[in-house]
């Protein structure tokens, strides 16, 4: 239903009507009608002045507290830097100090063994050769530090228990930057098998077999150390943690002093091509390789004078390897030696440096 706009005006009307009534009624009997105000006197804060000297005297304070922490800081940086400069000057001083002795006994070595002709050097291993040439026979020395355990280990004919191949092809195979013959053989329908007690990345191949007559092991520990000898016992062998070696005859020089040789060894063959290795106080390792025509004994190096030339220079222990138309010398990808067969003898066994 539509409202009317005079139906609005009426309500709306009626609504305000007691107002209008009372306010006729005020006037008529003279009320005022006034709001009573009362006046809030203005009153200036006194202490502003006061507090804000005080907070700039705290401003001027922290500035002081801040200026001096940063010469402090500065000071102290200052005081760093220089204790930090002489420690490293120390530092260096002492290893050089402690390399002295090392440095010393180096060139004790090498003057014994003359100028090497061809260095190799990377931060695993360095490498040098020297020409060996007494007289009575003609061959090379390789002295080897390693200065990573893993510079150097052994490796199986292509790999594999029974195979064989030569040094050189070893080398290539494996990246290595030098090699040599290892240890003994012995060949069957089957192959060609390493000679008693092998041992490759710790593991025994074939198992643990007591030394016998002469036969001794020689090979590396886990942290990189020529040992060797004859062990009776797996356990003997197992305490010194070899990582690497294989088997051959005989031993030459035990800490320093000569081993007894056995007759057999003497002169069969008198002379041959050899293959020897051996250690220093340091650790170093020197590795002969002597040249010969054959087998036969006529000609290369006998075991006496090795011994006696490995005992002059200084060596503690040292160890015979296989020797005859085995005996391998590879450096640089190039044959250093001269087979005694007219070319490199594939072999079960090998022992690679690597840079």
């Amino acid at each position: 239903m539509m409202t009317s706009h005079k139906q609005i005006n009426r309500f709306f009307l009626l609504m305000t009507g007691p107002f209008l009534g009372l306010l006729i009624a005020m006037l008529i009997s003279g009320t005022s009608l006034h709001v009573q105000q009362k006046p809030v006197p203005f009153t200036v804060n006194t202490d502003i002045p006061a507090t804000a000297a005080a907070i700039s005297g705290q401003l001027d304070q922290a500035e002081e507290a801040a200026q001096t922490t940063i010469s402090s800081i500065k000071k102290t940086a200052e005081l760093y830097n220089k204790t930090t400069s002489t420690m490293s000057k120390i530092v260096q001083s002492s290893q050089k100090a402690a390399k002295r002795p090392e440095t010393i006994y180096n060139n004790k070595i090498t003057s014994r063994l003359g100028s090497p002709y061809k260095t190799v050097e990377s931060d695993r291993i360095r490498l040098e050769l020297f020409t060996v040439n007494p007289g009575t026979y003609q061959g090379y020395a390789m002295k080897v530090k390693l200065k990573s355990p893993d510079a150097m280990r052994m490796t199986l004919g292509k790999d594999k228990l029974g195979s064989s191949e030569t040094t050189l092809a070893a080398a290539k195979r494996y990246g290595a930057v030098a090699g040599i013959n290892a240890g003994g053989f012995a060949d069957s329908k089957k192959g060609r098998f390493p000679l008693s007690t092998t041992v490759l990345d710790g593991k025994y191949l074939g198992g643990f077999e007591p030394s016998y007559k002469d036969l001794f092991f020689v090979g590396l520990n886990k942290s990189g150390k020529l040992i060797g000898g004859k062990f009776s016992t797996q356990e003997e062998l197992d305490r010194l943690h070899p990582d690497f070696g294989a088997s051959f005859v005989p031993v030459l020089l035990k800490n320093g002093q000569k081993k007894q040789i056995p007759d057999k060894w003497k002169t069969s063959p008198l002379r041959a091509p050899r293959t020897v290795i051996g250690n220093y106080k340091d650790d170093q390792l020197l590795i002969i390789v002597v040249d010969g025509y054959n087998e036969n004994g006529g000609s290369g190096a006998t075991l006496e004078e090795l011994q006696t030339r490995l005992y002059k220079l200084g060596v503690q222990d040292a160890y015979n390897l296989d020797g005859g138309g085995s005996t391998s010398l590879v450096v640089n990808g190039q044959i250093v030696n001269h087979p005694s067969d007219g070319q490199l003898r594939p072999v079960p066994t090998h022992f690679l440096f690597f840079k």
